[in-house]
């Protein structure tokens, strides 16, 4: 990732690749998107597209709280099959 602006649809055919990634960086704790985008190395609005993803196919979940900056933090939901 070196910064340049890719298409939506580039960034959203990594989804299938970034899910396992992001998965595992949930499994420390909650996070939010930015949180999540720095612990890969990845700009945060493409973290933002893979987490919403992620959220519609059940794969996270909001925790019920959201920070003091209006972020809400993420955690990896559970799915039936897990």
């Amino acid at each position: 990732m070196n910064g340049e602006i890719r298409e939506k649809r580039e960034v959203i055919r990594e989804e299938m690749f970034m899910r396992d990634k992001i998965i595992n960086v949930l499994k420390e704790c909650p996070k939010t998107v930015p949180e999540i985008a720095e612990a890969l190395g990845c700009p945060s609005h493409e973290v933002m597209i893979w987490v919403m993803g992620m959220r519609k196919y059940g794969y996270v979940a909001e925790t019920e709280e959201a920070t003091n900056n209006g972020f809400y933090k993420y955690k990896v939901a559970v799915r039936e099959g897990n």
